[in-house]
């Protein structure tokens, strides 16, 4: 079902935004791990101390001084859920509308390639770029620690918590992807597919900020993914995971579905 000439070319033109957004993971890996004390305790935390509301709005409030803690904390409260984040809608955006857009997609669809191929193809692509940018940073996090605090991080759990990152930038994904193949016009595909986790991980800020507000997180798909319980162990946090990786799932056939019998006037 796969057309791996359209393939190729998706991975050719996503390779220098993977570069860029590895980037910028890898300077936030490398200045937060640097900070880590286990004797003393880190800079971050007594910042987090001063500032607790503040710090717990973007998640940054570790449950305990272990390493794998601080980093889930500090990196998976906000920098590895909103540059992925940030990927998928990008790449969304390019795969599918924009080729609307600018006209491309008729010498897409004049191949003898059937629809569903295109969009799966493209789905692809996407999933192809996630998988290597989650996969980075997991191998990032890992040798890093290692090199500077032998032993201290637990890598089983610190692998498990960039599968249940993996699964929820899926879901994100699914959702840019859906919009993508939705709408014929990219301000209306990114405006609603960028606004809608954009929405939902707001929502989450504010139920992070106070309890009075902590009922918002049911309105958001980001309550799915609990990072602290996912280190943890806990069933409810890898139940939240394969939630959010079925509901990728969903989105996805849609955005086929929905592609294969759309009318694009073309």
């Amino acid at each position: 079902m796969i057309n791996w000439p359209l393939y190729k070319r998706g991975i050719r033109g996503s390779w220098k935004m993977l570069i860029i957004f590895a980037a910028v993971i890898t300077m936030y890996f490398s200045v937060i791990i640097s900070m880590f004390d286990p004797a003393l305790g880190s800079a971050l935390n007594e910042f987090a101390k001063a500032m607790p509301e503040l710090m717990a709005i973007v998640g940054m409030n570790p449950e305990s001084a272990e390493l794998v803690s601080f980093l889930e904390a500090y990196l998976y409260g906000f920098i590895m859920l909103v540059f992925p984040m940030l990927f998928c809608i990008l790449s969304a955006n390019k795969l599918i509308v924009r080729h609307i857009d600018r006209g491309s997609m008729t010498f897409l669809l004049a191949a003898p390639v059937k629809r569903e191929a295109v969009a799966f193809t493209q789905i692809k692509v996407l999933v192809t770029g996630l998988f290597a940018l989650i996969t980075y940073a997991t191998l990032l996090g890992i040798v890093n620690c290692e090199i500077s605090f032998p032993g201290e991080l637990d890598i089983k759990s610190f692998i498990l918590l960039n599968v249940g990152t993996l699964c929820l930038q899926l879901f994100i994904g699914g959702i840019c992807f859906l919009c993508s193949c939705v709408f014929t016009d990219s301000k209306y595909a990114v405006g609603v597919g960028a606004g809608i986790p954009a929405l939902g991980f707001i929502l989450q800020m504010m139920a992070n900020a106070g309890k009075d507000l902590e009922k918002i997180k049911y309105a958001t798909f980001f309550t799915l993914f609990d990072s602290d319980g996912i280190i943890s162990g806990e069933t409810f946090a890898i139940r939240g995971m394969l939630a959010l990786f079925a509901g990728a799932i969903v989105l996805f056939s849609t955005a086929i579905l929905i592609f294969s019998k759309k009318d694009l006037h073309i």
